[in-house]
């Protein structure tokens, strides 16, 4: 149980440093506008796979923000371990986090039901209509 906390607790940790170090030291222009949104650590604490929302809906620009990710993840690291006292500081596995644009196309398809508003004395023709008695 303490092993489930602890791995937490450094998952948070990281998310914090590693949203710090991209938002405050990196000087690569692709890397913009990019949000941690989540860390998750193995259980040997040797990979975090760090979860970004990026403010883009462009595929090529995407790719273009990922790439300059991977090419500051050595900087990363390094910068991360300084911070960070681990044992060995994990491998960092950068992964477009697509929750945002799920949850704006949920609440687009709801947006396009069409349900007109029933008052409770509609519901209860309706159910008396149907042969439901109270």
């Amino acid at each position: 149980m303490s092993s489930i906390k602890r791995r937490r607790r450094i998952s948070e940790l990281i998310h914090e440093e590693i949203s710090n170090i991209l938002q405050f030291e990196t000087r690569d222009p692709r890397i913009g506008f990019v949000t941690v949104t989540e860390v998750d650590i193995n259980a040997d604490l040797t990979i975090a796979t760090v979860y970004v929302s990026l403010l883009t809906a462009d595929e090529e620009e995407r790719q273009e923000i990922l790439a300059g990710l991977e090419s500051a993840t050595p900087f990363l690291k390094y910068t991360l371990g300084q911070r960070v006292k681990l044992r060995h500081t994990p491998d960092l596995c950068f992964k477009v986090d697509n929750s945002l644009a799920y949850a704006e196309r949920i609440y687009d398809l709801l947006a396009e039901i069409d349900i007109p508003p029933q008052g409770d004395d509609e519901q209860i023709d309706d159910e008396e209509e149907v042969g439901f008695s109270p």
